[in-house]
């Protein structure tokens, strides 16, 4: 079951946008402004048609809060910081939709990839799930491949046996859901939002 997220995408574009006109950033430095911004004060849906073209996301993020009734972020750590909570509510979404779907319940979200990377983005999407967040590994596509063809060639039994490999081999960080009913009102303004 796959269901793809817009991810970091918003802050890979807000960073090329900021250092195409000369304020470079790290991510570092981006998500250091985002943990000072105030929490889950404007909210965009990440999945709308208007952020999919390369461009300016800053404008686009500003833009959607203004049409949407919402105060726009003044800053760069402001328009990180709706990213990423808006990120985190987008996973809180999709996740009510596949237990709905599947008519299932889950404890844990495993994340994997690169944006493992982005600390405040794991946390907030265990806060607004309410649920264990384990990140790792950061390589899952070059790891998964290697595996996949050592189960080919018969070095690795099965794809459980694979798994153990990379619980063996690769650092999981878990992140504990610190919930809130902020959470809970956020989601509320993020649901209509998206519905």
């Amino acid at each position: 079951f796959l269901k793809n997220i817009a991810g970091l995408w918003l802050v890979q574009e807000s960073k090329r946008t900021w250092d195409l006109s000369g304020n470079t950033f790290s991510f570092d430095e981006l998500t250091g402004r985002a943990q000072q911004a105030t929490p889950l004060s404007a909210l965009i849906d990440p999945d709308d048609p208007v952020f999919v073209a390369p461009g300016d996301v800053p404008a686009r993020i500003r833009a959607y809060c203004e049409r949407t009734g919402q105060p726009p972020p003044a800053n760069e750590g402001e328009i990180i910081r709706c990213a990423l909570d808006s990120l985190a509510l987008k996973c809180r979404f999709v996740l009510g939709n596949i237990r709905e779907t599947l008519d299932r319940s889950f404890t844990t979200i495993h994340i994997v990839g690169g944006g493992i990377r982005n600390t405040l983005l794991c946390q907030l999407i265990a806060d607004a799930t309410g649920l264990e967040v384990q990140a790792g590994p950061v390589e899952a596509t070059a790891l998964g491949n290697i595996l996949v063809q050592a189960i080919a060639s018969g070095d690795i039994g099965s794809l459980s046996e694979a798994r153990d490999v990379v619980r063996a081999s690769t650092p999981i960080r878990t992140y504990e859901p610190h919930g809130s009913a902020d959470w809970d009102d956020a989601y509320g303004r993020f649901l209509k939002l998206v519905c």
